[in-house]
């Protein structure tokens, strides 16, 4: 897990070292453990490194190749480079590290941009060939591992970060109109490939992105479940029960490969508690598990310790718990808004990162239960969804799931933003017209894995995270594990409340209080309810002079919501003062005017 940051030049100038290394060290925080950097003709490359596989100085980046003519900056983690490795040994490669980003490097040699096909994990990269100046971007299937671009007619820059990017100067900092009513319908998410800015744009999920010393480029969406249905299983639930399981079992058994030890944040919800429940069955012994919680506020419970508690007891992990006070909540806002890469709307965003800075001290790899709600419909609103027609999908999504109408967006924002077409729904429309996906439900889980989820939660754990050199793998976003459920039947999936399926799977495996308790959350408390700390930060940054100057929101609209903090609530209960503050705060955190 790293940083990577770099530019090519289309102009026949030389790269501007100076912003690579700014951008580099913007980075810090995703790799305390080493810097690098590389230039060549027109291309360059920065990239700071967490030291998780090949502990040694052999496995530093930007890694050059001089016999192959390749260099590389890579991201991530690949789960089977010890396979790959023999294969390509066996294909007569030779190696002189251990690490994971050699076999990238000698599989680009052997396969091209393919090579993607072979790589199990999650993972961003640039590789640069030598000889012809193209420069290849790569990212894993679902966008686990980010990498945001900014290119005009003489250039183009890339980075982990789009705080990186911003560092290196040049960025068109305009609002994107489209993204902006993409983050006010749901609940702050903008997909790839569009940021919040105009200037920053992000390479999509399961793509290769090739790009020519004139500046030309061609995508290739190298991989997309499709969403209907095998056969060989049918409907029988047994036979799904015990596919998905070891599914589940490859998914996590993949993601205990690293040199350094390996912990589990463990919210004693059915997800994270069964990633303990399969580690035990490996035969992990004195697994570290973390679980964190907020005090109470108005009325709302902060923490699901007695369940995290539950199965920490039941599998005598060494568990580490602890409890923020709501005093603290200010300053660790303040934090993980700096870093975030665009503004995100989740109050959780904040527990990740405060319980990242405490697990950070621990360990340097944990895995965690993101992803299993989208991949297997454990969401409340999917039955509504489900009951639709697959000619119907569009406008069933869009009742269950946007979080305002156009309308109401355009009431919302002041003149100069109001969109002038409802380009939320349109992006919708577009999604579930795409051939496969059985049924309505399918369309949308489609929807939700490969175009929202990583701009949401993926995300959102990445950059939390990534802030405090930890890095987190996600089992329940094993390529393989997704296709499966891709083609499990919406009934499976949709019984018992949600995640039938692995709640199947569950009952083999873990205590009944866990598997049977109401679906929870990771609360804050202070930030759904808006105590006075975090309404006071609010009112600040609404009425700072930047926000006055950017006019974004109808000044009424803001008074009004400002007037009546907890009162005016999205579709799905968010708290719309706190969406319309994320934004600003945000803005002014990162300095664009």
């Amino acid at each position: 897990m790293c940083g990577l940051s770099g530019e090519a030049r289309f102009d026949g100038r030389r790269p501007d070292l100076a912003a690579v290394e700014r951008m580099t060290d913007v980075l810090e925080p995703r790799g305390p453990d080493g810097r690098g950097a590389w230039s060549q003709g027109s291309v360059a490359l920065g990239h700071r490194r967490l030291k998780i596989i090949d502990l040694s100085e052999r496995g530093a980046q930007p890694m050059t190749d001089a016999h192959l003519g390749l260099t590389a900056a890579f991201n991530g983690c690949i789960y089977n480079h010890r396979d790959l490795r023999r294969r390509l040994e066996g294909l007569g490669y030779r190696f002189f590290s251990g690490s994971d980003t050699e076999v990238v490097v000698k599989a680009y040699a052997q396969w091209g941009p393919e090579c993607v096909d072979f790589l199990v994990g999650m993972f961003a990269f640039a590789v640069v060939e030598h000889h012809t100046g193209r420069v290849v971007l790569g990212r894993d299937r679902l966008g686990i591992k980010p990498l945001y671009v900014s290119q005009d007619s003489d250039r183009l820059r890339f980075a982990s970060t789009l705080p990186a990017l911003l560092a290196g100067g040049g960025v068109d900092t305009s609002l994107d109109p489209v993204a902006l009513h993409q983050y006010l319908s749901w609940h702050g998410t903008v997909p790839a490939p569009r940021t919040v800015l105009s200037g920053v744009r992000k390479v999509p999920p399961a793509t290769v992105r090739v790009i020519e010393p004139d500046g030309s480029h061609r995508d290739h969406c190298y991989w997309q479940p499709s969403y209907t249905r095998r056969s060989e299983l049918g409907e029988d639930p047994g036979l799904w029960r015990e596919a998905v399981h070891d599914a589940l079992r490859t998914a996590v058994r993949r993601r205990t490969v690293a040199d350094v030890p390996v912990g589990v944040l463990l919210s004693g919800g059915l997800d994270s508690s069964l990633i303990v429940a399969l580690l035990a069955e490996e035969g992990q012994e004195d697994l570290a598990t973390f679980a964190m919680g907020f005090e109470s506020e108005n009325g709302e419970e902060g923490d699901e310790f007695s369940y995290s508690d539950l199965v920490a007891r039941r599998y005598s992990t060494d568990h580490h718990q602890f409890l923020i006070t709501s005093d603290r909540l200010p300053a660790a806002l303040e934090s993980a808004i700096g870093a975030m890469s665009e503004p995100m709307v989740s109050h959780d965003a904040v527990a990740f990162h405060m319980l990242s800075e405490q697990v950070s001290k621990e360990v340097k790899v944990v895995l965690c239960g993101q992803g299993a709600d989208e991949v297997l419909a454990g969401y409340h609103w999917y039955p509504q969804i489900a009951a639709a027609t697959r000619a119907g999908a569009d406008e069933a999504y869009a009742a269950a799931y946007f979080d305002r109408t156009h309308a109401e967006i355009t009431a919302m924002l002041h003149q100069d933003f109001a969109p002038r077409h409802d380009a939320s729904t349109d992006f919708v429309r577009a999604h579930m017209a795409a051939p496969g996906a059985d049924s309505a439900l399918d369309a949308a889980l489609r929807m939700d894995v490969h175009a929202l989820m990583p701009d949401d939660p993926v995300k959102r754990v990445d950059n939390m995270t990534m802030a405090w050199g930890l890095e987190a793998r996600v089992p329940f976003l094993d390529h393989e594990l997704v296709e499966l459920a891709a083609a499990c039947p919406p009934g499976l999936k949709l019984a018992q409340g949600g995640k039938g399926v692995l709640k199947d799977v569950g009952r083999t495996v873990l205590p009944r209080e866990i598997v049977d308790r109401p679906k929870g959350y990771f609360p804050v408390p202070a930030v759904r309810n808006m105590a006075q700390p975090v309404l006071n930060r609010v009112r600040d940054a609404l009425g700072a002079p930047e926000a006055r100057g950017r006019g974004i929101f109808d000044r009424r609209s803001v008074d009004r919501l400002l007037a009546e903090p907890n009162d005016h609530r999205t579709r799905r209960g968010a708290n719309t003062l706190w969406q319309v503050a994320s934004l600003e705060i945000w803005l002014q955190t990162h300095g664009i005017r």
